[in-house]
């Protein structure tokens, strides 16, 4: 498996595996509106590139056999020493292989050197994914509900990692 940086020639990948994993990681969650929804407005190829070309977002791909088969993104937020995992996904023929730990462990590595406090993230608080961030050091901070339009929310929970003791 190799994790390397993504760049802007990858958002067809990075889209291509998140319309492979929503439907498995939602399909009981959200209605397929919702997510064929959330899917366009989320991973648009539009949005993909102006989130690392202009939002700061850092994605990263995993491959196995120059197949793409994972990826995760994440960038600092306002407040110094504190940045954000937007998001973190496996295609789920690879799932239990320890991708999505490899992913977290590379942007671990990436924000060593970045001054990092903490790190925070978004969850659906119905995702299995909970259980995974629990295991990986991540508490649950808060329950927050987003409006993301046409209807719908985000129902989720925020979570986070400490780096440094009293951040």
């Amino acid at each position: 498996m190799i994790i390397r940086i993504a760049s802007i020639h990858d958002v067809a990948s990075i889209r291509e595996i998140a319309f492979e994993t929503w439907p498995v990681a939602y399909g009981n969650i959200l209605s397929k509106t919702q997510l064929d929804y959330m899917l366009e407005k989320f991973y648009n190829l539009e949005v993909l590139k102006q989130q690392i070309e202009e939002s700061g977002h850092q994605f990263i791909l995993a491959t196995d056999a120059e197949t793409h088969v994972g990826f995760a993104s994440f960038s600092p937020v306002f407040e110094d020493g504190i940045y954000k995992i937007h998001k973190l996904y496996v295609q789920p023929n690879h799932q239990s292989n320890g991708i999505g730990k490899q992913l977290l462990n590379f942007i671990f590595s990436a924000l060593q050197s970045k001054d990092c406090k903490k790190i925070i993230l978004n969850v659906n608080r119905h995702n299995n994914a909970v259980q995974f961030y629990l295991e990986h050091g991540f508490v649950i901070l808060k329950e927050e509900d987003i409006d993301i339009g046409n209807g719908f929310f985000m129902n989720d929970y925020v979570m986070e990692l400490k780096l440094v003791e009293g951040s």
